[in-house]
């Protein structure tokens, strides 16, 4: 009997510290994820706002500048890429844990630097270059921070409940749009000549609260069990990519056809909006506020999506996400010129807590188990971001040429729904979640 005690007093003990780790991984992922996406949407923001007469004053047309402007934000999405296969490959043979320290510095420190930036009017054009240099470095950190902090948490949690865990990183994603949003909408209350002089900085200057306090709790959580467990030979490889490149093409692909929908329409319906707004007449206020609405129900709809994957399954979830992208299309921007605030909020609660919470909330989980433990966080870093070049990079900027062109909306509605079809293509794909399950098992 004292046996059977202490084998339960045990057990019990493995399972509160199993718990307790569990929400230190939590913590350190949602804070990751929210300083990585609060310093990408500040920039997405300053762009359709501030940049483009600050750092790009080119003729007499607006939308020129913030064109310019949006070219930037495509170049830290292009960088994506090599953040995921340098810290990859860091992350795969050596350690998660640090990798994930490396990266949260290196988005701190240039969101801050980019805070203190000269605009062209007091150093002309070293002032447009230095801030894509910046947001170059920004989108090296960020190719690397998402699958890390996903993997901490998708190798961590309970076989049963790994969708909902995922989930939680992904409520960064939200947390860190909502924080930028509300830092903008704080300093907008500023006189204008305050705002375009100095208040656009201080969003930039706070962002190290938040790094500060997400690299202290990455100090203090254990490396990913799955990754620990390895054979040395399986965590060891010298050169994860080409393993990665040459065993799971197939994978890599449907990583990257995923990932279009989901990006792509996060910047179109919270970024490229904000310009769409001002083309048609909608305040700015207005419409930031309904997407900070729509961002604060989406941060706890992306738990749901991620529970009820565990329910019924990560392809049928994905799905929803997928074919309500289809529809909502074309009826996000309809919803959007009838001007009326109610319509507005429609169209955003409906783009975003459900089409987008359904892929966002589901995609961590999906991705993971594409990939095997000794090429995961390569495959996840570069699937997720070489995705996110052809979607959330050059989405807005291509979005905002065609408004140029056309003076419409329709050819944004068929460029998301091109999206939305890629990802159908991969999904179909994609084995059973019950096959995925067994595989990650």
């Amino acid at each position: 009997m004292s046996n059977v005690a202490t084998e339960n007093s045990v057990s019990a003990g493995a399972g509160t510290h199993d718990a307790q780790q569990m929400r230190k991984l939590v913590m350190a992922s949602v804070l990751g994820n929210a300083l990585e996406w609060y310093d990408f949407f500040l920039y997405g923001t300053a762009a359709a706002l501030v940049f483009g007469p600050l750092f790009f004053p080119v003729g007499g047309d607006p939308l020129q500048g913030t064109l310019l402007a949006f070219s930037g934000f495509a170049v830290g999405f292009l960088a994506r890429p090599l953040g995921g296969i340098v810290f990859g490959h860091l992350g795969d043979r050596y350690s998660r844990k640090m990798t994930l320290i490396m990266t949260l510095t290196l988005m701190g420190a240039t969101t801050f630097v980019i805070g203190l930036l000269p605009v062209y009017a007091q150093i002309g054009l070293w002032a447009p270059l230095t801030l894509i240099i910046l947001r170059f470095l920004q989108g090296v950190a960020s190719g690397g921070e998402w699958g890390g902090g996903v993997l901490m948490l998708s190798e961590n949690a309970p076989a049963a409940q790994r969708g909902f865990y995922t989930a939680w990183s992904q409520m960064g994603v939200s947390g860190g749009f909502v924080l930028s949003a509300f830092a903008f909408w704080l300093v907008q209350q500023l006189p204008e000549a305050d705002f375009m002089s100095w208040g656009w900085r201080v969003p930039f200057l706070l962002s190290i609260v938040i790094f500060l306090v997400g690299v202290y709790i990455r100090k203090n959580i254990r490396e990913s069990k799955a990754f620990a467990q390895a054979q040395p030979q399986e965590k060891h490889e010298k050169i994860p990519l080409l393993i990665l490149i040459r065993e799971h093409p197939k994978a890599l692909l449907q990583a990257i056809a995923l990932r279009l929908p989901e990006n792509g329409a996060s910047y179109i319906f919270f970024t490229f909006s904000v310009v769409y707004a001002k083309h048609i007449g909608i305040s700015t206020g207005e419409i930031i506020s309904a997407v900070t609405l729509a961002m604060l129900v989406e941060f706890f709809s992306i738990l749901f999506w991620g529970a009820l994957s565990d329910r019924i399954g990560l392809k049928p979830v994905y799905y929803i996400g997928v074919i309500g992208l289809l529809v909502m299309a074309f009826p996000f921007f309809w919803l959007l010129s009838t001007g009326s605030y109610g319509w507005v909020m429609v169209a955003m609660i409906l783009g975003l807590p459900v089409c987008h919470g359904a892929m966002i909330g589901t995609q961590p989980c999906i991705m993971s188990d594409l990939f095997p433990v000794r090429v995961r966080y390569s495959g996840l870093a570069l699937g997720h971001e070489v995705g996110s070049i052809f979607s959330g990079g050059l989405g807005p900027m291509l979005a905002v040429a065609l408004l140029m062109e056309f003076d419409a909306s329709w050819p944004v509605s068929l460029l998301l729904m091109v999206y939305a079809l890629l990802a159908w293509l991969a999904l179909w794909s994609l084995p059973s979640t019950r096959q995925l399950t067994r595989r990650e098992a």
